[in-house]
């Protein structure tokens, strides 16, 4: 290895990097960029939520001061959006998603025009001029209308507004073990529709750089290269010529890794006036017409033993992904998700499950934080909850008696799990929760006639998903691997360029620390690059907690790589073998002398300005690429989370008292940035389950516009988050690190709805949806005679 144990940084809370740049209004984001001679573009939107388009009308916009062009769908003759599932039509339906709606609109907010002007002021005149005429349709605006019997089309298409209809799993004779297990529950949840909130909305700015006849997209995106596939098909130009650059970026959290229509629209205007052109988007159009996520309704039942052991699962999930399939992922991205891994972190011997994703006519949905897992692990800790009531178990006894304990478990999802502290994390959040007195303050409360709750959750993260899981969801474009480079210069410094892109991990510190450990050096001589299409030859971007765990993986094996042959370059000038030396502090050094090194820049030198001096089977120069994918089922990191809430009678607030997390995420590359991910996570769980919701009335307008009306937590409703960690290595990624993206969010709602309806209890009232209002509390903490008590 490279250097002394203790000098290791993978491991290490190192300051971050970017800190600096950022913090000192030095980043440089999308809507930084500033071009000669450019325009700015924004958008004529559908004003209903269905209908036929019977006439566009944009003579008057083309008059207002200002403006310099508008186009509809016919002048541009864009190629539609269509993402693809390798499944039969009675499982998937594919629909094409138009740049810009052509015939039909299929939700408030779906773009029907793009203007340009000067100035973005001017661009929004000139939507004020545009005259579109509507033959308004019935909208389908929730899944009980969908589903309906002759309900109207969201597409022609698909029957029964149906897009995806999988059931991925049905163990022979489920239904006798039901009829005959001592215990049955019931659960039927709900989650509300989000938005995923990046505080950085989307935008792009497009150029056409003649000398390189190429187009230069500037975009704020998780997946460049996605976006550079999908815009070089829609603008029919060969690959190669669209590059897509991505500067700093402000959050994305999933509803930016897959790929919109406002930045090709505004591309190809710029290809159209050969100029440059900018799109930012504003929060109202952010709010309602981006991409939006988490609508599901479950409806499972789970039968157990007298014992508390869970006999069977019995699960029928509805997605309710809005108006069009997102690429690459389609529509199927959350009931698949949610039917292959509902099972979670729990022992369950027969299992059966219906997925389904319908179309409403709402905007679109894409995979937000977390992606279906949120809601499936609610379904489930509600379910153990509910059970422990009917068996009178303590409620973290029945899930003591369920989790998986034996490592590897292939579970009858067909999935195996790779070992994790699932025990032991329940144990450990049991203990930090009681040993902080919760537990007699709780009882001291009730007894003053206060509501306090404590709930938990359990849940794991498959992380890490490679070629081999993504295919096994038949997705027609497959995610998985990664690409690599790591190259030295003559001066000895290293630039690492990968196929991930930060959007707020921290990646310039922790891939910095991976490079650094492997090559023994300082890590101020570590430069990481991301987000270009032309410095990487194909990257799948940052989603679902895969930059470190696939992303530094690569990372790690091309820095490897490299190190071997700076170690041969030194071997040969000394006459040994490679074995007989060993990378330490910018040098190689012989291990039987350590005395005696060579520096890294007389190695670069050698390789770069003295290749003659190599010998003949070294190749000039120091760059080494490498490739990682995962040819298994993934990692899984696993998390406990404990929760201590208050309800007030008077205003039915839910208050956070506490809040405990243990998780384990193998190693830690950088144990202060996985706390962030975690309290950053958490943020947006508790605000699922307590606050945020975009609704729709009855003509599919969306109810939420601005932070007026969705209720965005502030620090002052987010508690301190006291966070223990488990290490469970990851024994086959490069660097024993399983992914952290995203627990935080998955665990937070399940345990602040347990509290909740812990605090419930004395009521008779549970609770199984969220977001959990103050009316709904209010409600439940009415006395009530025992007639009226549930």
């Amino acid at each position: 290895m490279t250097s002394a144990k203790d000098d290791r940084l993978v491991g290490r809370s190192v300051a971050r990097r970017e800190d600096p740049r950022l913090l000192s209004g030095r980043g440089r984001f999308v809507d930084d960029i500033e071009l000669p001679g450019m325009l700015h573009a924004q958008f004529v939107r559908s004003t209903v939520a269905h209908g036929t388009i019977t006439e566009i009308d944009l003579t008057r916009v083309r008059q207002v001061p200002g403006v310099v062009a508008a186009f509809t769908a016919a002048d541009l003759e864009l190629g539609d959006i269509t993402a693809q599932l390798g499944r039969p039509l009675s499982e998937f339906v594919p629909t094409a998603m138009p740049v810009l709606a052509r015939d039909r609109v299929r939700y408030v907010g779906e773009p029907v025009a793009v203007v340009v002007a000067r100035d973005p002021y001017l661009a929004e005149d000139g939507l004020e001029a545009a005259k579109v005429t509507y033959a308004p349709l019935p909208p389908i605006t929730c899944e009980e209308q969908a589903l309906a019997p002759g309900a109207p089309r969201v597409h022609a298409e698909a029957a029964g507004n149906t897009l995806v209809d999988v059931g991925l799993f049905a163990t022979e004779g489920i239904d006798e073990i039901f009829d005959q297990a001592p215990c049955v529950v019931h659960v039927d949840v709900r989650t509300g529709r989000q938005n995923a909130l990046p505080l950085e909305t989307r935008g792009a700015v497009a150029q056409w750089d003649a000398r390189e006849e190429q187009l230069v997209l500037h975009t704020c995106t998780q997946t460049p290269h996605q976006v550079r596939t999908v815009a070089s098909r829609c603008l029919r130009l060969d690959e190669r010529a669209v590059r897509v650059i991505v500067p700093d970026m402000g959050g994305g959290f999933g509803l930016k890794c897959v790929v919109g229509r406002e930045e090709i629209a505004a591309a190809a205007a710029a290809l159209r006036l050969g100029r440059p052109v900018k799109w930012i988007e504003d929060r109202k159009d952010a709010l309602s017409a981006s991409f939006l996520a988490r609508e599901q309704h479950y409806t499972a039942r789970a039968a157990f033993d007298a014992d508390g052991r869970i006999l069977g699962l019995d699960a029928d999930v509805v997605c309710d992904m809005g108006a069009y399939s997102c690429y690459p992922f389609t529509a199927g991205i959350e009931p698949l998700m949610a039917s292959a891994e509902m099972p979670g972190v729990y022992k369950v011997p027969a299992y059966r499950v219906r997925g389904r994703a319908i179309t409403t006519n709402k905007a679109p949905t894409a995979p937000y934080r977390g992606v279906s897992r949120p809601q499936y692990v609610m379904a489930m800790e509600r379910l153990m909850e509910r059970a422990a009531r009917e068996l009178r178990l303590d409620p973290v006894e029945i899930r003591r008696r369920n989790v998986i304990t034996d490592f590897p478990y292939t579970g009858v999802n067909n999935i195996t799990y790779d070992p994790g502290s699932y025990l032991e994390s329940l144990d450990l959040c049991e203990r930090a929760v009681r040993e902080a007195g919760w537990y007699d303050r709780q009882a001291a409360a009730t007894a003053e006639g206060r509501h306090i709750g404590i709930g938990y959750s359990c849940f794991s993260e498959r992380t890490g998903y490679g070629s081999a899981a993504f295919a096994q969801r038949k997705m027609e474009v497959v995610p998985g691997f990664d690409l690599a480079e790591v190259r030295m210069d003559t001066s000895g410094a290293v630039t690492a360029t990968t196929g991930t892109i930060s959007h707020g991990q921290s990646h310039e510190t922790t891939m910095a620390q991976i490079v650094a450990d492997t090559l023994g050096l300082d890590i101020a001589k570590v430069k990481l690059h991301q987000g270009d299409t032309d410095r990487i030859t194909y990257g799948w971007g940052t989603f679902a907690s895969r930059s470190i765990a696939v992303g530094g993986s690569a990372v790690r094996l091309a820095a490897g790589k490299l190190g071997d042959k700076l170690r041969a370059i030194a071997a040969d000038e000394w006459g040994i073998l490679p074995e007989e030396t060993e990378l330490d502090r910018g040098r190689v050094r012989r291990r039987d002398d350590p005395d005696v090194a060579l520096s890294y820049e007389h190695l670069a030198d050698t390789a770069y300005l003295k290749s003659h001096l190599l010998p003949k089977d070294i190749d000039p120069g120091l760059t080494a690429t490498a490739v990682f994918d995962v040819h298994n089922d993934g990692t899984f990191s696993n998390a406990t989370h404990g929760v201590v809430v208050e309800l007030h009678e008077g205003t039915g607030q839910v208050e956070i008292l506490a809040y405990f997390c243990v998780e384990d995420c193998g190693v830690a590359v950088n144990p202060q940035v996985v706390e962030g991910q975690c309290r950053g996570g958490i943020a947006q769980g508790i605000s699922g389950a307590l606050f945020e919701q975009i609704t729709y009335d009855a003509q599919g307008e969306p109810s939420a516009t601005s932070f007026m009306d969705y209720k965005v937590p502030t620090a002052h409703e987010i508690p301190e988050v006291v966070i223990h960690h488990l290490e469970t290595p990851c024994a086959f990624t490069a660097t024993g690190a399983k992914g952290a993206g995203e627990g935080g969010t998955i665990g937070a709602p399940a345990a602040v709805l347990n509290a909740v309806n812990d605090a419930l209890r004395p009521t008779g009232v549970e609770l199984d949806n969220t977001p959990i209002t103050p009316e709904t509390v209010h409600r439940a903490l009415i006395p009530r005679t025992p007639e009226q008590t549930p």
